[in-house]
């Protein structure tokens, strides 16, 4: 029935009661500076989210870590969601989320793998099934992966097209061009036999294309409204 800046400076002033046994001024003006914004960046909602989240989590005993930049905001101590006061070790608020900022503030938070579908269930539960989602994530053929798929459209027999795709160098994001010009290798038998030539070129061609699609691990979408007024959505 209130403002969610004002329910949320109401929450906050009640955690820092809660966490001191006597309040600092340092303490008061901190969160006071923290809390303007908040509301300046409009990110009071998801501050309440989480707070919620997190305290379903602690009511029922599981286990959860919040981890990166987050630490360094009193608010999210005040809340409950860290158990660092960031005054202690003179953290910076700042460098997770300030008027200034282009991204979105991440409060990164980790749930014991075992009981990560009560806290999704809960979600579902207090914001609607409608408008409630995990995101989806895209697999992409890589080098070894292209080189692979191809060799088994192409009826090659596996022991040939292993052989070709363990030629490229295990390197991050490495592209079939760069595993030819980096692989001695690769590039004398990539020369010399047209049946493995076929097979990389046609590769090469399918290199960085959607091969499939499945459930992120950690990312979860809310809706104040049905996302399917938002976002396209697809079952699992």
């Amino acid at each position: 029935g209130v403002p969610a800046d004002d329910y949320l400076a109401q929450v906050c002033r009640e955690g820092l009661t809660r966490r001191n046994a006597s309040v600092e001024e340092g303490q008061e003006q901190r969160l006071a500076y923290e809390l303007e914004v908040i509301r300046q960046t409009r990110f009071a909602n998801y501050f309440l989210v989480v707070w919620d989240i997190a305290r379903f989590a602690r009511d029922n005993g599981i286990l959860f870590a919040v981890r990166g930049s987050a630490a360094s905001s009193l608010a999210l101590y005040c809340l409950g969601v860290t158990d660092v006061n960031p005054l202690t070790y003179k953290l910076v608020f700042d460098r997770f989320l300030n008027v200034g900022r282009k991204k979105m503030p991440d409060i990164d938070m980790d749930f014991q793998d075992d009981r990560r579908d009560e806290v999704f269930n809960y979600v579902v539960s207090k914001y609607g099934r409608d408008r409630v989602a995990q995101i989806i994530t895209f697999g992409t053929l890589g080098a070894r992966g292209a080189i692979r798929d191809v060799g088994r459209a192409l009826a090659m027999p596996y022991e040939e097209v292993d052989r070709i795709a363990r030629l490229v160098p295990t390197r991050l994001q490495i592209t079939l061009q760069d595993a030819i010009e980096e692989s001695p290798e690769l590039k004398e038998v990539y020369e010399a036999d047209q049946g493995v030539k076929r097979l990389v070129d046609t590769a090469q061609d399918l290199e960085g294309t959607t091969r499939h699609s499945s459930t992120h691990a950690a990312g979860l979408v809310i809706s104040r409204e049905p996302l399917d007024n938002y976002v396209p959505l697809q079952k699992p």
